[in-house]
């Protein structure tokens, strides 16, 4: 199948500060190097400090002069979310645009982190809850955009809610869609909260589809050791045109967080049929994403697993941008 041409212009992103987890490999790399040649102050928290590097060297190949700061950051450990939130709090520069794209999908075991979580679930939702709740300042700062990168697996399943950590029964494919889940309920839900607490910040949601990166691929780290015949049906789907590639899949994320026409609480993916591929659009959200006391009581229980909180209600409109109820490890 004879593959169209599918792209999107990312306007120009001089003098604003863009912040993209998971920007060392696949479709975060694409969205790296397109903020970067956009004129973005690209800021890159990676979990493998070598293959980030590798990454920079592959974008300033391509974008001649990007301005790119290279972080470490495991988002499946909370205290490395904290040191990572404290550096750029101590730099002090407003954010422009948040890109919440790194995840773990499927590992065949259940794994529990530092923490004591379920993989998963730290690393794609418990993780990025605790940034956003620890840079909230500088986000605030910055009226920025925060794009949470969500997955097709979210219209699937269910929240986990009996179980939520997965430790008294664990299947892989159902643990990443309640954690995607969980992702689209916080995204959605931080947008009406800004709006209720007068913080600035734009919440939306994307999901690339489906494309043939690393995250199926062989990951011995967590319990893959060899390729499984799904990623290779993938890849052959992709090249003949019916799937995505990471150049067109990482357009949604792109669309949701640069371009000016887009709005909060609002769900962009591919197009074509089952949103598997094609161009970026605007879609329907998930019905697993439209319960307003789903994503509450998330966000309730985010808050208890990581130990970080938001300014109570009633607490955002009136007080200073840089004031915020931070977990342990941060001050005011």
């Amino acid at each position: 199948m004879a593959r169209t041409p599918i792209d999107i212009t990312v306007p120009d992103l001089t003098g604003k500060r863009a912040v993209l987890t998971g920007g060392s490999d696949g479709i975060g790399l694409v969205i790296a190097r397109r903020l970067a040649a956009a004129g973005a102050e690209l800021v890159l928290p990676v979990r493998n400090r070598g293959k980030g590097e590798t990454a920079v060297a592959e974008i300033r190949a391509r974008v001649p002069g990007a301005d790119i700061t290279l972080h470490t950051l495991d988002l499946s450990s909370l205290a490395s979310v904290t040191a990572f939130s404290a550096a750029l709090l101590a730099d002090g520069r407003p954010i422009d645009v948040l890109i919440n794209n790194a995840g773990v999908m499927t590992p065949p075991e259940r794994q529990a982190t530092v923490d004591g979580h379920e993989l998963q679930l730290a690393t794609n939702h418990l993780g990025h809850f605790a940034l956003v709740a620890q840079l909230l300042p500088l986000l605030r700062a910055g009226r920025a955009r925060v794009t949470s990168q969500s997955s097709v697996a979210a219209n699937s399943n269910a929240v986990h809610w009996d179980d939520l950590d997965w430790e008294r029964s664990y299947h892989p494919g159902r643990a990443y869609s309640s954690s995607k889940i969980a992702v689209g309920l916080f995204a959605l839900e931080l947008d009406r909260r800004s709006t209720a607490h007068g913080w600035g910040i734009t919440s939306n949601l994307s999901h690339p589809g489906v494309a043939p990166t690393n995250l199926l691929a062989a990951q011995p780290a967590i319990g893959r050791p060899a390729e499984g015949r799904e990623i290779r049906v993938i890849r052959r789907l992709s090249a003949m045109g019916v799937l995505g590639t990471p150049e067109t899949a990482a357009l949604p994320a792109l669309l949701a967080a640069t371009s000016p026409e887009v709005t909060g609480e609002r769900l962009y993916g591919p197009s074509r049929f089952q949103h598997m591929s094609g161009a970026p659009a605007e879609q329907q959200l998930y019905r697993s994403l439209r319960s307003v006391e789903d994503a509450r009581r998330i966000w309730a229980l985010s808050e208890q697993l990581t130990g970080v909180s938001f300014p109570a209600e009633g607490a955002g409109a009136d007080r200073p941008a840089l004031d915020v109820v931070r977990g342990p490890g941060l001050t005011a």
